[in-house]
């Protein structure tokens, strides 16, 4: 018997279509679970970042209503024997430009893409590129 007999195939190094097959559907369940993987892992970042968005902006409406209850009750009161009605507007404005601030800061938030998939959606371009 010689170290050549094909009777015996080697178990280390199976051959043929079925092995080679196998061996690809391995691969692409591999690649699947890692991108399933690196899902999960950014949207729990995503969570992590709308949870921050939602409270920065519970905290903005809640220091914006205080602003409005003793700001504007205490402006009025110290200026309208200098102003008159006219406080009433200019304090208008000043809340206006305080809110629209804070509404720019959570539009900003959201346009330095915390809240996408950025490195799982280049995987999976990358993954299709390669296979087609």
């Amino acid at each position: 018997m010689s170290g050549t007999d094909m009777s015996h195939p080697d178990p280390q190094h199976p051959a043929g279509l079925v092995a080679s097959l196998s061996a690809l559907l391995k691969s692409c369940i591999r690649l699947l679970l890692s991108r399933l993987e690196l899902a999960a892992l950014e949207l729990g970042e995503v969570r992590q970042h709308l949870m921050q968005l939602a409270v920065v902006f519970a905290l903005a409406l809640v220091a914006f209503w205080f602003a409005i209850a003793f700001g504007t009750a205490a402006l009025i009161y110290l200026a309208w024997q200098s102003m008159g009605w006219t406080i009433l507007p200019v304090l208008a404005a000043v809340f206006v430009l305080a809110a629209l601030g804070l509404l720019w800061y959570g539009q900003r938030m959201v346009k330095q893409g915390k809240l996408g998939l950025p490195a799982t959606m280049a995987e999976l371009k990358a993954d299709r590129d390669m296979l087609l």
